[in-house]
């Protein structure tokens, strides 16, 4: 530190010094004034009140509050709710708060005025808020307090149970939708379904084993039309071979139909196997075994009967004339009588295989009906494929959104039940508000330190204006620096004996005084602190 620095340091100080007694009555009178503020300022009192969220006992579903929201989302939202217009309106009138606002302001100012009173605080830790609310009549903040605490309890369960229901209205609106759409969907899947059932891509395996098995039917038929025609032909055979024989028979002479007649019975198996042998070139080749085998025996059976007929003639001829011929005759009767009722059976024969080759001939054209009925409908298969492909592409997504939307309408009617039951979470209180024992404002202690702050300030700034105006020297190097003429020698000051006198007379007046105002003071302090206006 330079001398000018040290000589400015020390003229302040002289300068305080002398001055100390001014800035200390400045002190003395700040007190009272702080103590007069303190006291005209309105008191005002605050209550507490602490809540806990309490979640849900039972587990919560995706439609609950508690799983959309946090506890700071919760209670910023019911904070909103609460300090609302028409609640805080009714708090108002029924605990008749700010009677003589009301009768200088608009509901609306006094109204914001309550609302600026109340703090709702969340805690950093936990599901817990404090409510606050401030007011100059410590009974009446009581009662505010727990008002609203139980304001925000009534509340959360009217917001919760709204929420479900308007979640429960909601979902249940969106599914009504959705199931008409779902119902019109279907229909139209049913009829299309209807429509055409049978050329569905789901049939068409039974389609295909169905036309398989009508098929194997159809050719059954043809195969049984065949076989009918092939014996049919085989009795009209058998009827030619009648009427050849009955011919025959008639153009013999009576001495040659006796000898017929007797071996009636070998020309009989000899027709049969004639019969027999174009049945079975219907079927074989003439070099088949069976076919050799039977020529071989009519080849036998007609030199048998050569011979037996020509034995018979001239035996007959010979010894019986009359009688052979009468015999003759009736033979030759009963042979016409045989082969007419041969023919009738084998015309009977020939018309109901006739009567099986038409049904059964109709029956394969009804085969041949459904036969192409059945390879329409596998042949439209692919066709119908792409179309219900097409009609179900939606209904897959329609039938996920309601399956969702069921759920979700399960889910939301089982929080309303809840909510109704008013099993959900809950607000509690913890600690209820209680009466204040002391203001929150004003702070006897902080209005008290700045009063003397003030004093003390008030004082230095005294000090320093007057020494502005103050034109004595009281420092030799001040002296020097403001009339620029070297300094030779400083004379101190002598004092009388009357001055001494004076000056102690002075002090004591001014000590006297001091000590008189600072007794003041603390008696005015002391008669407030014991009537019970300061508060600490």
């Amino acid at each position: 530190m330079d001398i000018k620095q040290r000589h400015l340091v020390n003229k302040y100080l002289d300068l305080f010094f002398r001055r100390k007694i001014f800035i200390v009555v400045l002190l003395l009178f700040s007190l009272p004034v702080g103590l007069g503020l303190y006291l005209r300022t309105p008191k005002v009192y605050e209550s507490s009140s602490l809540l806990s969220y309490q979640q849900q006992k039972i587990s919560p579903n995706s439609m609950s509050p508690d799983v959309q929201s946090q506890i700071r989302d919760i209670v910023g939202t019911l904070s909103q709710i609460v300090t609302s217009r028409n609640n805080l309106e009714k708090i108002i009138k029924d605990l008749d708060l700010y009677p003589e606002l009301r009768e200088k302001l608009p509901i609306e100012d006094v109204i914001e005025k309550f609302r600026e009173k109340i703090k709702i605080t969340p805690s950093t830790r936990g599901n817990i808020f404090t409510i606050s609310y401030s007011g100059g009549q410590p009974e009446k903040v009581v009662r505010v307090t727990n008002a609203i605490a139980a304001k925000f309890i009534e509340e959360n369960l009217k917001y919760r149970q709204e929420k479900a229901m308007d979640t429960s209205s909601y979902t249940n609106q969106e599914l009504q939708m959705a199931k008409k759409v779902m119902d019109a969907q279907e229909n139209a899947m049913r009829d299309y379904k209807l429509k055409n059932f049978n050329e569905m891509p789901g049939n068409r395996e039974a389609n295909m084993s169905r036309l398989t098995s009508l098929q194997e039917q159809y050719q059954g038929k043809q195969d049984s039309i065949q076989d009918l025609e092939r014996t049919l032909v085989l009795i009209q055979d058998q009827m030619n071979n009648q009427k050849i024989l009955a011919q025959r028979s008639a153009e013999y002479p009576a001495e040659v139909a006796v000898e017929i007649a007797d071996g009636s019975d070998a020309f009989q198996r000899l027709a049969q196997l004639r019969l027999t042998l174009d049945g079975l070139l219907l079927k074989y080749t003439e070099k088949h075994p069976e076919i050799i085998r039977v020529r071989k025996l009519i080849a036998k059976l007609e030199g048998e009967v050569q011979s037996e007929g020509a034995a018979g003639n001239a035996a007959s001829a010979a010894s019986q004339p009359t009688s052979s011929a009468i015999l003759t005759g009736q033979r030759a009767q009963k042979q016409d009588a045989s082969y007419v009722q041969t023919l009738l059976q084998l015309e009977a024969q020939r018309n109901d295989i006739k009567r099986n080759i038409e049904n059964i001939a109709g029956e394969k054209d009804q085969l041949r009906e459904k036969i192409e009925q059945y390879e329409a409908w596998v042949a439209a298969a692919p066709v119908r494929e792409a179309e219900w492909s097409s009609l179900t592409r939606e209904y897959d997504q329609l039938k996920k959104h309601y399956d969702y939307l069921v759920s979700q309408n399960l889910a939301a009617q089982s929080m309303l039940n809840l909510e109704e039951r008013q099993k959900g979470s809950q607000f509690k209180i913890e600690d209820p508000g209680r009466f204040p024992g002391k203001p929150v404002k004003p702070d006897f202690l902080m209005i008290m330190g700045m009063s003397v702050l003030v004093g003390f300030g008030l004082g230095i700034g005294g000090v320093l204006v007057l020494d502005i105006f103050d034109a004595s020297f009281h420092d030799p190097e001040t002296l020097e620096s403001s009339l620029g003429v070297p300094l030779l020698i400083t004379i101190p000051y002598i004092e009388t004996q009357a001055e001494v006198k004076k000056k102690k007379w002075l002090l004591l007046v001014k000590a006297i005084m001091l000590l008189s105002g600072s007794g003041l003071v603390a008696a005015l302090f002391a008669l407030v602190w014991v009537r019970g206006y300061i508060v600490l």
